[in-house]
């Protein structure tokens, strides 16, 4: 690509765009709320948290709930979580062979814990791709939508913000990622829904796709620049 303003870093984030995830910690969750008496279901947990940080998510919990959450809640969630992980995760349709013919650089750049990030990676068969470029919302002051996240990926891997494309599934990170950039809304993982895409346009993604084959094509045409 010899156009100035095509794409130097790919930033990627990790659940529902790389792992197919969100479905299984939606779950886990809304059980876990649901049995200490804060009823929720999978996919209200899809609609009010994708994209958000695990501590974001509990505040936003306690906030609405009036009380606190115990104080093992996060410990027995991690645990339900990973177990659920080990037995259910798989990666994105199509991820793997689009990583493996994908020429730019790229990284990871999630609002998961870190470790939670290689985990999953690893469990999947993806970790190969990216590491050690892995970026957590754990490394900045502000998850998203605020554009830390983003904006930390490309100063460390020294790619001007306008330079970079951020592949996202979320109105949080479609938001994050237009303050620090331009972003593809990718709409394919199993919490994906009708008005997903349209969701994704209104927050500002350049453009939308639901197969990880479209990414290249996308990626060597003239919808990657503004």
């Amino acid at each position: 690509m010899n156009n100035p303003r095509s794409p130097m870093l790919v930033i990627f984030d990790c659940d529902g765009v790389l792992v197919d995830s969100e479905p299984i910690a939606s779950r886990v969750l809304a059980e876990a709320l649901t049995e200490i008496g804060f009823p929720l279901t999978p996919q209200q947990a899809i609609d009010r948290y994708t994209g958000i940080s695990l501590p974001a998510v509990l505040s936003l919990v306690e906030a609405e709930w009036a009380r606190a959450l115990p104080a093992d809640f996060v410990t027995h969630l991690g645990a339900r979580d990973r177990a659920a992980f080990r037995a259910e995760l798989q990666p994105v349709g199509g991820v793997a062979a689009m990583l493996a013919r994908l020429s730019l650089p790229r990284c990871v750049a999630s609002s998961g814990a870190l470790e939670k990030i290689r985990s999953n990676l690893e469990l999947t068969g993806l970790l190969q791709y990216f590491e050690p470029n892995l970026f957590s919302a754990e490394m900045v002051a502000r998850g998203k939508p605020a554009p830390d996240l983003f904006l930390l990926a490309a100063a460390t891997l020294a790619s001007p913000p306008e330079r970079c494309l951020v592949i996202e599934d979320s109105v949080a990170g479609i938001e994050a990622a237009c303050a620090a950039g331009r972003v593809f809304g990718f709409c394919g993982a199993g919490h994906a829904r009708p008005g997903s895409a349209e969701a994704l346009r209104a927050a500002g993604a350049t453009q939308v796709f639901s197969r990880m084959q479209e990414l290249s094509r996308l990626l060597a045409g003239p919808a990657t620049r503004r």
